[in-house]
């Protein structure tokens, strides 16, 4: 199971497609610690009695900034047995002590880059961010080595109009970090619509990723590196742009995949936590949460979420799948329509 938890909406940048830009007056909530604490006694008695593996991943805002996670990430790994991802502007990075913990302590680490040099820098508002970013990958794939120790390295990258053109290109630097996977998704507009407007894949962008990624993804497996995103995930980024709505009748909501906002509301994605939501303190025992899936279902049959109506959940359309490489042509990218 895997359990994405946003525990702060508090961020030191300042993207604009972002509703946590550090810009954005407005109010920004935190989990509760001893709320974290409990839950995890429930993820851990879960793993143990229904051998399913549970990751936990961290999500902000930026949540290695949060003070109180370095010591919640060591309980849930060392006392627990739980694995540990995140994902992170970079930031934090540029410490040897944070990057020596997540060697430690991390199953996974999620790296945001979305452009290449200047072009990454003025979408984050840090100046030598795109520099510091690979100085710091490079350095913690150079201790994980040393040490012998393997949490998995992936850069995560956000297309927009603007920059899907330099994706392969990208791409290929991305490769010469250390990293082993990268993953990809289409600019969105829930949070920041006004931004999407003007700089949101076009029907003729995401239709030239679907028929360049084969090439891209094969270029990239030759310098040991996977590229996310089965084809249903495709389809869902070719129809979106399209303006196209795709239902999900039934996703198996809780079976595989749990998110949690900072008020300890547990929902079956970030797009359902106002509807479906529970709290983490009605999820008392590994048994209630085995439980979960059954009420969720019940919410959903009482009273249909309309965002199930549209789904955009990245896990549904299997975004983090690998994808079986098949021969793809070595002609020369075309990238005359971006």
């Amino acid at each position: 199971m895997i359990v994405v938890w946003r525990v702060t909406q508090h961020c030191n940048l300042s993207c604009p497609f972002c509703g946590y830009d550090r810009r954005l007056v407005r109010s920004r909530r935190v989990a509760n610690v001893d709320e974290i604490v409990r839950f995890a006694s429930v993820l851990a008695d879960y793993q143990r009695i229904s051998n399913d593996p549970v990751l936990v991943s961290w999500m902000g805002g930026e949540p290695l900034l949060w003070r109180p996670l370095r010591e919640l990430t060591e309980h849930f790994t060392g006392r627990l047995g739980l694995r540990i991802s995140t994902t992170t502007n970079g930031t934090p990075l540029r410490s040897a002590a944070t990057r020596t913990h997540i060697v430690d302590h991390y199953s996974e680490l999620t790296v945001s880059v979305d452009g290449i040099g200047a072009v990454h820098d003025q979408l984050r508002g840090w100046r030598g961010a795109f520099a510091h970013v690979r100085r710091a990958l490079r350095a913690l794939h150079a201790e994980r080595t040393a040490r012998g120790r393997a949490p998995l390295l992936r850069a995560n990258v956000v297309l927009m109009r603007e920059t899907i053109g330099d994706f392969e290109r990208l791409c290929l630097e991305l490769a010469d970090w250390g990293l082993d996977e990268i993953s990809f998704n289409q600019l969105g507009g829930d949070d920041r619509p006004e931004f999407r407007a003007q700089h949101g894949l076009l029907p003729k962008h995401a239709e030239w990723l679907a028929r360049n990624l084969p090439r891209i993804r094969t270029d990239l497996a030759e310098r040991g590196v996977v590229l996310g995103g089965g084809p249903a995930y495709v389809r869902r980024l070719v129809a979106s742009a399209n303006g196209d709505r795709i239902p999900i009748d039934d996703c198996a909501p809780g079976e595989r995949f749990l998110f949690i906002n900072e008020q300890g509301q547990v929902a079956p994605c970030s797009f359902t936590e106002r509807p479906y939501g529970i709290s983490v303190d009605d999820i008392g025992s590994a048994e209630a949460l085995q439980h979960l899936p059954k009420r969720f279902a019940a919410l959903r049959t009482a009273s249909r979420a309309a965002s199930c109506e549209d789904c955009h959940s990245t896990q549904v359309f299997e975004k983090f799948n690998a994808v079986p490489l098949r021969r793809a042509s070595r002609r020369t990218l075309d990238t005359s329509v971006v």
